[in-house]
């Protein structure tokens, strides 16, 4: 067994226990295989000292992860590109993609993602590796849309898609197509959203589409469904996804496609099917988890059209509710008309009712009650007047349509077309 494999396997017996020892050695291993290219080295030694060092550079990488410290990971990322010039390029773009997906699980990491993928574009545009290139955009313009920062994720998708319908990537092409919706729907336009992801369906078809990439395009097309309120073609969408990432193993897609499920069950009035759904047998394994559950109290609150017990909901289950913003915003319009019918529920047996005891009943402030009831007025929903001296909301019964005049007008107009031809007959006759 050559030196570095020795050192190699001595850095995994020590990754445990003592880390920074394991740390050196495997940085030695880099310092090692760095001097390959040497005239003495054989082809196979050669080959094996890259074996070494790309073994060396992954499982640093995992050190690196499994400690939380991205600006180490960031530096692994730096020393690769040494190995990167003596490897095939495919080789080299799934090491980089490996050791940069070690970022995920650390926390706050994407500041330090954004200046490694943006050294590494510069380093792969000056080494002419295209396609690695445009990878490396694809993921940082994904790591925009995850931060929000949808300005500088536009005008890279921009750049990226001109270069890509040139070279015809269909593949990437609908990755980028993909993210382009998403970014579009973080700013609100929808009508782009919606042109963006029919592009990446036109580009999907055209190639073998991998389960992943189809179950993200029916998560999204579920997504732009639900904010048009089409709840029960956003459903079967997310079914699919949900059956689709089940199959996969990706239980985090699974149960992000199932929170969105429940969301549309509650959406359509229809709290009660929450149960029967969780009893499915790719849903089982999720019904005791804390993001379910969240949902599940939301169903019983909106089932008994009870404000506090929604509200109480929302208090709870802040983290699990509010992260997601397709469901912070659905809950929102939610807890809207959850409030509006209270509201509707109190007012209606009275001709005139204090708001303050409105706002007691419903456990709102004063001022909120006011602007909802305002709102409700002009919107139709009920006839009344705020009488804002006293206080007081005057309800006033819903008037009857009175056809009368509508009756004699049309009545009056038929009467003048037989006028005119009676007329007609006189003047043929005269």
């Amino acid at each position: 067994m050559s030196a570095p494999a020795n050192l190699l396997q001595q850095a995994d017996s020590l990754k445990s226990s003592n880390p920074a020892q394991s740390e050196e050695l495997y940085k030695q291993i880099l310092h090692t295989t760095a001097e390959v290219s040497q005239p003495g080295s054989s082809n196979g030694h050669r080959d094996q000292l890259l074996r070494d060092q790309e073994a060396a550079l992954v499982k640093l990488g995992e050190l690196y992860r499994d400690h939380k410290n991205a600006e180490g990971l960031a530096e692994v990322v730096t020393l690769s590109r040494s190995f990167m010039s003596s490897t095939a390029k495919a080789k080299t773009a799934k090491l980089i993609r490996t050791l940069l997906d070690f970022f995920t699980p650390i926390p706050n990491s994407a500041p330090t993602q954004i200046r490694v993928l943006k050294d590494n574009i510069e380093w792969a545009k000056n080494e002419k590796r295209i396609f690695l290139k445009q990878s490396l955009e694809t993921r940082l313009a994904s790591i925009y849309l995850d931060t929000s920062q949808f300005k500088p994720a536009l005008a890279l998708i921009d750049s990226l898609l001109t270069e890509l319908r040139r070279l015809d990537d269909k593949m990437i092409l609908t990755e980028v197509y993909l993210i382009e919706s998403r970014v579009y729907r973080g700013t609100g336009n929808m009508p782009k959203a919606k042109a963006a992801l029919t592009s990446a369906r036109t580009a999907a078809n055209s190639i073998y589409c991998p389960p992943h990439l189809q179950a993200a395009l029916d998560l999204q097309s579920g997504v732009l469904h639900a904010e048009d309120k089409d709840y029960t073609t956003a459903y079967s969408y997310f079914f699919e996804t949900f059956e689709n990432m089940g199959n996969q193993g990706d239980e985090e897609g699974s149960l992000k496609a199932l929170k969105y499920m429940l969301l549309c069950k509650v959406m359509l009035n229809l709290s009660e099917d929450v149960t029967s759904l969780l009893s499915i047998k790719l849903a089982a394994k999720y019904a005791q988890l804390r993001e379910v559950e969240s949902m599940r109290a939301v169903a019983r609150a909106h089932q008994n059209r009870n404000l506090a017990d929604f509200e109480k909901a929302l208090r709870d289950y802040r983290d699990e509710l509010s992260s997601d913003p397709t469901i912070r915003s659905h809950l929102a319009a939610l807890y809207d008309t959850l409030l509006e019918q209270n509201l509707l529920r109190i007012v209606e047996p009275y001709s005139v009712v204090e708001v303050e005891y409105v706002a007691q009943q419903v456990g709102q402030g004063r001022q909120e009650v006011e602007a909802k009831l305002s709102q409700m007025i002009l919107d139709k929903v009920f006839h009344g007047v705020l009488d804002q001296g006293r206080g007081c909301l005057l309800v006033y019964d819903e008037l009857e349509s009175d056809n009368s005049y509508g009756a004699a007008i049309e009545t009056l107009g038929q009467v003048g077309n037989v006028v005119d031809s009676l007329y007609a007959k006189t003047v043929k006759i005269a």
